[in-house]
């Protein structure tokens, strides 16, 4: 056992220096770098021109004009040692990406936490209710709402939602806080105040998710309910609920324990959108910047941190 433990560990590291090197090649492919970006941008906001001595030497410094190889080289084997390299930014063209990841990585976790609690605390009860109660109005309405969660785009969702609390509880889920919290300290105001606008957020990303895990319980404890083992223990008296808690749900839940792993990197990494939306800063924003700004050792550091919690999770 720790023999196989030690080897699937030594092969997700090996998995992880494959993510970072295939996404950083990706993420170049698109024509230009970050200054051509940064040129255009100057352009279209100020009206001047970055010439292109002042082009190449913005390349020099940032070494964009070395091979791509030498580029991935310099980065990662920063990665290793924690130094996650710059990120160009219009103000500051050196702002270490590690200090913007880790301002966003606590929102990010609470955010993908809180939603997967609630998809797990829904699913299961209502996966059970619907296979216990087959073929039932109730089932048949959850049925309907779930396959109506997949359909519609999380952002509109998102969007009605903000209207509807806006219009009929006059109050506004924009953000992580309203605005007498915002640059207060922490207390229990704060916090109740911060769970609060992430309840809307939670509903929207998680919509999806939970309609296809209720689906995926409801099938499952369909084909343990009839099977030799539960008519034995029906047989022997056991009450019915208990009997279905017991032996079908154990078995019957086992797949959505497994799917846990592959949960989170896709809450963060489906979460763009929503969280431009709602305006939550958490790593999908950034990356979505990264990508369009050709930040190219940002995109990566984000890439390969949604890359570690896959591996982390297969684990």
């Amino acid at each position: 056992m720790g023999a196989y433990i030690v080897r699937r560990t030594l092969l997700s590291v090996f998995t992880l220096f494959v993510i970072s090197y295939f996404s950083f090649v990706i993420i170049e492919l698109p024509e230009g770098d970050f200054v051509d970006f940064y040129a255009r941008f100057v352009e279209q906001t100020t009206g001047k021109s970055v010439t292109l001595d002042e082009q190449e030497e913005m390349r020099e410094a940032f070494g964009l004009n070395r091979p791509q190889f030498v580029q991935y080289w310099d980065w990662i084997s920063g990665v290793i040692t924690g130094d996650f390299g710059y990120a160009y930014l219009y103000g500051d063209l050196r702002t270490p990406i590690k200090k913007l990841v880790a301002e966003r990585i606590p929102v990010t976790i609470l955010f993908s936490t809180v939603t997967a609690v609630l998809i797990f605390v829904l699913a299961i009860p209502i996966g059970i209710y619907s296979a216990v109660r087959q073929h039932s109005i109730g089932d048949y309405t959850f049925t309907f709402l779930g396959f109506t969660g997949l359909a519609v785009p999380d952002f509109l969702l998102g969007l009605v939602l903000m209207y509807i609390f806006l219009a009929y509880f006059h109050q506004s889920v924009g953000g992580l806080f309203s605005g007498d919290y915002q640059d207060q300290p922490w207390s229990i105001g704060k916090v109740l105040d911060l769970l609060n606008h992430m309840i809307i957020p939670a509903i929207v990303l998680g919509t999806a998710g939970l309609a296809g895990l209720i689906r995926t319980m409801r099938n499952n404890l369909l084909d343990e309910l009839y099977k030799p083992y539960v008519m034995a223990a029906r047989a022997k008296g056991m009450a019915n609920w208990r009997v279905i808690v017991k032996y079908p749900v154990r078995v019957a839940i086992n797949p959505l324990v497994s799917g846990l792993g592959g949960m989170l990197p896709g809450l963060v990494g489906s979460s763009v959108i929503v969280s431009i939306v709602l305006s939550i800063p958490t790593l999908g924003p950034l990356l979505l910047f990264a990508l369009r700004g050709q930040n190219n050792q940002l995109a990566g550091t984000i890439v390969l941190f949604l890359g570690a919690l896959t591996v982390v999770g297969v684990l």
